[in-house]
């Protein structure tokens, strides 16, 4: 199960390669940023061992919104998969990382950004911004940053457009980056986890969203195992897409 990137215009123009868009589409205006680090610090031999605030309660919501919380991780939860958590994606920390995973053809199929680091630092750098609707994040299962993640405000995206949003929608887009990990049921039971977190941490936000690519079969699936509904099929510009919805129900934590 894979996503994709933020913006078409951004990519790596590939002739005669047509630009789907399997489960991410939107359009940013936002000014350019250099990258910044989450913590400012020198990489540890560990980092991320120690990643979460030492006072967090596990699986607490601190009383930020993932706008708000570029350069602290939410507090871990237990999944079936394992300890699972979103950690704030650092380029000094997660470049090469990220570069990896985007070179995966699993996964450069979808997202379209192989290449070197600069195609994944130029990826970045817009959601980095200050005024940016969307924060990349690193998921972390058992210790190990196995997925990729990116949260946000789909009432303020070009998705907004083609579906009736409602104030602080939230969107969701991923991939699960390292291979070993994937048809194994780990990807629906950690959208299951982060969509409980989002519905946690965000009370205004009623409900979760997704877009993908109708014929991306296994996220389409994984969406509906993790409790997503097909609410309907929307023509975007570069893909015919599944939009899925997760609700606000009494119980939205995994």
């Amino acid at each position: 199960m894979q996503g994709q990137h933020a913006d078409p215009a951004a990519r790596t123009r590939r002739a005669g390669r047509p630009r789907g868009h399997p489960v991410r589409l939107r359009h940013h205006h936002q000014p350019a940023a250099r990258l910044r680090a989450g913590g400012g610090g020198p990489v540890t031999a560990h980092p991320w061992r120690d990643a979460a605030p030492p006072t967090a309660e596990r699986g607490a919501p601190p009383p930020v919104s993932p706008a708000d919380a570029r350069t602290r991780p939410w507090a871990p939860v237990d999944t079936p998969a394992g300890t699972f958590q979103l950690v704030p994606a650092d380029p000094q920390r997660d470049l090469a990382t990220l570069t990896r995973w985007m070179n995966d053809p699993a996964v450069a199929a979808f997202w379209e950004l192989a290449g070197d680091e600069g195609v994944t630092a130029g990826h970045l750098a817009p959601q980095l911004a200050d005024d940016s609707h969307s924060t990349p994040w690193i998921g972390v299962l058992s210790g190990t940053p196995i997925s990729y993640w990116e949260l946000y405000r789909a009432d303020l995206d070009r998705l907004a457009r083609y579906y009736p949003a409602r104030p602080h929608d939230m969107g969701v887009h991923l991939l699960i980056g390292e291979a070993g990990h994937r048809g194994r049921g780990t990807g629906t039971a950690l959208l299951r986890a982060v969509t409980g977190l989002v519905l946690d941490h965000i009370p205004r936000c009623t409900r979760v969203v997704a877009e993908p690519d109708l014929r991306n079969t296994p996220s389409v699936l994984a969406f509906l195992r993790a409790g997503f509904r097909l609410s309907a099929e929307i023509d975007l510009p570069e893909k015919r897409a599944a939009l899925m919805v997760r609700d606000r129900t009494p119980r939205t934590r995994p």
